[in-house]
């Protein structure tokens, strides 16, 4: 068969792109491949701050759940039953308000906490930082040091490798799994979750558990500093509550540069040198992975661990402290003292923030102090709006929603007012358990003819007999035309 006929063309051969920039059709990747970071440990003031926030913040965290109060868990949200149980309170979805309340407080307290000394939170108190300090401890405790580490992960697949990598599997998986099964506790009894999970009974229940579970696994043991830098919003609006005056992690580069390697017995001044040695400790300490001498970056999560790395090699060569230290931009640029730089700490913004902050707070405590521990909604009977009934009366029927948010029994009185002859034609008291919520059936009667036709407001008062409780619900009685 011959070709067929028709103008030659010129075929290209595709020829695979070299991996080196000398090629000239060099394609860059649009994602640059992860290079896992091995955080060599570290001793000094702030890596103390690190675990001492650790230990706090899991004590009460793994701890909390297994405490009573009364009968019951302390600290208790059970979705099931639409109640919250904190120490003392009761609160049902009506008190919805206290937790917008309380989330505006944690963002005033993000908002203050950073315009003073940047990203304390995420350094410190972040769930995300304090179980990948954990996570990276038992790491550490299992696979040595951050150079043991290196060896291991570029070695070969040895018994005592796989012995290694397969223990710190099993701790990790079992801190993971304990940290999941203590958060769905929050929700579910935390004494009854655990039999139930022993009975392997509760399918949604082991469902949160290994889900929780696999987050904490996945985040701590792996994705580590990727979160921080990608997945955290945090790190990418930091910059708009910094300002110049904020106490940040700092590199005085007027003292370290021009950096070099050198003994320790010659006169480095003399030179030409700075106080940096250039020995990347603060490099290698750093669990986001980034150089604090190339300025502030927003993957800095404001641990100190660098400051710590620092001060230890300034006291082996015998040189001041401070290369690396929380400073501010101005004092750093014009060479403040530490009181100097405290004494802007009092600005506006912070004065501001302070302010509503402590606003907010006494606000909120002072509402829940005075908060009445009773709750009641009114819903009209939409099935008969309105009738007549025997003795001439004209009727509405209501469905009151009573909620005890107290731990004991309580006996309360219904009443209505708001009409002239207006009376409550159903049973007017009723008994409600300890911090139960029940719905009472309410028939309101009036003479028939002694109001003219429409919509007239009713009050209902509900009244805690032998207790101050009492609570006022507006409602409408309708009369027909």
């Amino acid at each position: 068969m011959k070709p067929p006929s028709g103008p030659a063309r010129k075929v290209i051969p595709i020829a695979p792109v070299a991996s080196d920039a000398s090629s000239e059709g060099e394609i860059v990747s649009l994602y640059e491949a992860q290079k896992k970071i091995y955080p060599r440990s570290i001793s000094g003031l702030f890596a103390r701050w690190r675990w001492g926030m650790v230990f706090l913040t899991q004590l009460v965290f793994y701890g909390l759940p297994w405490f009573e109060w009364g009968q019951r868990q302390m600290v208790l949200f059970d979705l099931g039953a639409r109640r919250f149980y904190i120490f003392g309170l009761v609160l049902y979805p009506q008190d919805f308000i206290y937790l917008t309340g309380l989330l505006i407080i944690s963002a005033l307290s993000l908002f203050l906490f950073t315009a003073v000394a940047g990203r304390l939170w995420c350094g410190f108190a972040c769930p995300q930082t304090v179980y990948t300090e954990m996570f990276m401890w038992i790491e550490h405790k299992i696979e040595g040091d951050r150079s043991a580490r290196l060896r291991l992960d570029n070695g070969p697949w040895t018994f005592e490798k796989i012995r290694k990598k397969f223990l710190k599997q099993v701790v990790w998986i079992t801190v993971a799994l304990w940290t999941g099964f203590t958060f769905v506790g929050y929700f579910v009894p935390i004494r009854e979750l655990g039999a139930e999970l022993l009975a392997l009974q509760g399918n949604w229940q082991i469902f949160w558990v290994l889900f929780y579970g696999f987050a904490t696994y996945g985040n701590a043991g792996y994705m580590r500093e990727q979160v921080c830098k990608y997945m955290c919003p945090y790190a990418r609006f930091q910059s708009a509550m910094f300002d110049r005056d904020t106490l940040i992690v700092s590199y005085d580069v007027e003292r370290g540069e021009p950096r070099g390697p050198r003994n320790k017995t010659i006169d480095h001044k003399a030179k030409g040198l700075g106080d940096c040695i250039d020995c990347t400790l603060c490099v290698q300490v750093c669990p986001v992975g980034i150089d604090i001498r190339k300025g502030l970056q927003y993957e800095c999560i404001g641990c100190g661990l660098c400051v710590d790395a620092c001060n230890t090699v300034m006291d082996k060569m015998h040189y001041p402290r401070g290369l690396i230290r929380f400073s501010t931009q101005n004092g750093v640029a014009q060479r403040w003292s530490q009181s100097q730089i405290l004494r802007r700490v009092l600005r506006p913004r912070v004065l501001i923030y302070t302010a509503v902050l402590v606003a907010l707070c006494v606000g909120m405590m002072a509402s829940l102090v005075t908060r009445t521990p009773l709750k009641v909604d009114v819903v009209r009977d939409r099935a008969a709006l309105s009738r007549i009934v025997a003795g001439g009366k004209l009727e509405n029927i209501y469905r009151l929603q009573i909620m005890n948010a107290t731990e004991g029994p309580q006996h309360y009185r219904i009443g209505a007012r708001g009409l002239d002859g207006l009376e409550v034609a159903s049973e007017a008291e009723v008994d409600i358990g300890p911090a139960e919520s029940r719905w009472v059936a309410v028939r309101l009667q009036i003479p028939y003819g002694s109001a003219p036709p429409g919509s007239h407001a009713v009050q209902f008062d509900v009244q805690a007999v032998g207790a101050a409780a009492h609570v006022t619900e507006k409602s409408v009685f309708l009369v027909p035309r």
